[in-house]
C-alpha cells in the first residue's frame, strides 16, 4: 500500500493525521514544509487547537528527526529502510510526543498515534506500532538535567531529559557524534561547528535549533500602525511585544498566522527580526528603481516596497516560477503595487537590464542560520555545497554590480552562519571589482535575538 502526498486528508482528519501526511510529502527532495503544511491546512477544517498541534508535530518531527531515529534504533529490531516509510514516520510522530512534547500525556500520545494506522486502513500495523512505542515509553523518564550525557536527551532552553539507559554517543569521548545525534544535525555540520567553536557554543547552537524559532511579525506601515496593532493583539489576549526594529513585533506564543487580527487586511508579514535588518540596510529611497535578484518568497521584496512608501519600481527576480508566484500573492495581501516579477533563466543567461538605483542580493545559501525555521534544510544539505553556493553567490553579487548605476548601493545577504558564504564572498568580489567599496556589514548571531545571518552594504563608486 502506497501512502504519500496529501490524498488521504479529508474532513475527518485531525492534527496528527495532517502532520503525518505532511511528513510523508516532505520525503520528496523539493518539498518545503511550510508550503506543504499550508496546502494541508487549507484542505481540512481543523479547529485552532488541532491546527496548532499539526504544525507543532510536523515541524518538531522534521526538526528532531535524527534524535528520534537514535531513540527508535534502540527499540526497533530492524533497520529503518526495512520499515515502510509511512510506518517509520508514524513511529517518529509517536516518539516525538513521548520524548520531546512533554505537555501531552503519554497514554494519549500512544493511543492516538497507534490509531492513525486504522484511519489509513492499515489496522494490521497497529500491533507493531503499539509495541515499539510502548518500549520507547519505558525508555523515557521524567527526570531532568542541565548537563549533557549519553542518557540525556536535549529538550529546549538548556534542559535535558534523562533516559533509562545510554542511547546517545558519549559527549566526552565522541563530542561530534553526540552533537549530531542529540541535537539532530548532519554529522558533517556537527564536525564543522566542533572544529570552529567550543562545546558550550556548539550546544547553544543545538538548543537554538532544537525548538521552534520565535515568531516575529513585520508591521506593514502602508496598512497599519505598530502601536495600534499591539493594542489590538493585547485586547484579544495575545501576548506580544515590540522589538528593536521599528516595524517588529514578537509573539510570545505560537499561533496560526491566518487567525491573527489584520492578516487578510495586510497589516503584517511574517519575518524574523534578523531578516528585517537586510532591507533596512539598503534603505531605498521612495521613487527609486530597485533590483531584487533573488526575491522568492517575497519577504524582503515587500519590505523594500514598504520602505519606499510604495513609490518607484522593484524588479523582483527568481529562477523558481512556482515560488515567484508567492511574491505576487504577498504583495497583493500587503497592498503593494510597485513590484514587477521576472523569472530568470536557470542558467543565469537572462537578467533585467539596468541601470538600477539599488540592488538586493539575498543569495541562495546553506540556511545554517535558520535550521529551526527551515528544518528540511539540515537533511538536504551536503558538505560540498558550501563551495558551490559560494561560487554562485560571487556570480550573483557581481551581476548586481553590473546593473547598479555609479553611486548606487547593493546589499548582499544570506541566512547562513558560514564564513565562506558571507564576508569571504564579499571580499572576493571587492578584490575583482575595484569600482566597489564596502560601507558596512553585520553578522547576526544565533539567538541574539533572532536567527543567524549576514548582510553587507556596498557602494558602486564608478
Amino acid at each position: 500500500m502506497k501512502l504519500e502526498g496529501l490524498q488521504f486528508l479529508g474532513p475527518r482528519s485531525n492534527g496528527r493525521m495532517v502532520a503525518l501526511q505532511v511528513l510523508l510529502a516532505c520525503r520528496t527532495g523539493d518539498a518545503f514544509i511550510q508550503d506543504v503544511l499550508d496546502q494541508a491546512l487549507t484542505r481540512t477544517s481543523l479547529a485552532s487547537a488541532d491546527r496548532r498541534l499539526a504544525t507543532q508535530l510536523a515541524y518538531g518531527v522534521l526538526r528532531r528527526r535524527g534524535s528520534l531515529d537514535a531513540l527508535l534504533s534502540v527499540v526497533v529490531s530492524r533497520p529503518a529502510h526495512q520499515v515502510e516509510p509511512w510506518i517509520w514516520d508514524t513511529l517518529r510522530l509517536g516518539a516525538y510526543q513521548l520524548a520531546l512534547l512533554t505537555q501531552i500525556p503519554a497514554h494519549a500520545a500512544l493511543h492516538e498515534t497507534v490509531e492513525l494506522a486504522g484511519s489509513l486502513g492499515r489496522a494490521d500495523a497497529k500491533g507493531f506500532i503499539n509495541g515499539v512505542l510502548r518500549r520507547l515509553a519505558s525508555l523515557v523518564t521524567d527526570d531532568r538535567s542541565d548537563k549533557p550525557g549519553a542518557d540525556a536527551l536535549p529538550l529546549e532552553q538548556g534542559q535535558y531529559r534523562r533516559l533509562a539507559q545510554a542511547v546517545l554517543p558519549d559527549p566526552t569521548a565522541e563530542p561530534v557524534q553526540y552533537l549530531a545525534a542529540a541535537f539532530s544535525l548532519p554529522v558533517w555540520l556537527a564536525l564543522r561547528w566542533h572544529q570552529r567553536h567550543d562545546g558550550d557554543e556548539c550546544r547553544r547552537r543545538g538548543f537554538w535549533f532544537a525548538g521552534p524559532a520565535p515568531l516575529w511579525l513585520r508591521v506593514n506601515p502602508l496598512r497599519a500602525d505598530r502601536a495600534v496593532f499591539l493594542a489590538d493583539l493585547a485586547e484579544r489576549g495575545i501576548a506580544a511585544e515590540a522589538g528593536a526594529h521599528p516595524q517588529s513585533v514578537r509573539l510570545n506564543e505560537s499561533l496560526p498566522i491566518r487567525d491573527l487580527p489584520g492578516y487578510d487586511q495586510g497589516w503584517f508579514a511574517v519575518q524574523d527580526i534578523s531578516a528585517m535588518n537586510v532591507a533596512s540596510a539598503l534603505a531605498p529611497a521612495p521613487g527609486s528603481r530597485v533590483l531584487d535578484l533573488c526575491a522568492a518568497p517575497g519577504g524582503k521584496t515587500t519590505h523594500l516596497a514598504e520602505l519606499m512608501n510604495n513609490r518607484g519600481q522593484i524588479v523582483a527576480c527568481d529562477v523558481d516560477e512556482r515560488r515567484l508566484k508567492s511574491v505576487g500573492e504577498l504583495t497583493r495581501r500587503l497592498g503593494i503595487g510597485i513590484v514587477r516579477t521576472v523569472r530568470l533563466d536557470p542558467e543565469g543567461a537572462v537578467h533585467p537590464d539596468g541601470p538600477f538605483d539599488a540592488a538586493l542580493v539575498d543569495a541562495p545559501c546553506t540556511n545554517t542560520g535558520v535550521l529551526g525555521r527551515r528544518p528540511e534544510a539540515r537533511w538536504r544539505l551536503k558538505p560540498d555545497e558550501i563551495g558551490h553556493l559560494a561560487r554562485l553567490q560571487i556570480t550573483l553579487l557581481s551581476e548586481a554590480f553590473e546593473r547598479v548605476r555609479p553611486g548606487g548601493a547593493i546589499v548582499y545577504s544570506t541566512c547562513s552562519v558560514e564564513a565562506e558564504e558571507n564576508r569571504q564572498v564579499v571580499d572576493e568580489v571587492l578584490r575583482t571589482r575595484p569600482g566597489l567599496k564596502l560601507e558596512a556589514d553585520a553578522e547576526h548571531v544565533l539567538g541574539r535575538p533572532g536567527d543567524g545571518g549576514y548582510w553587507a552594504r556596498l557602494r558602486r563608486t564608478c
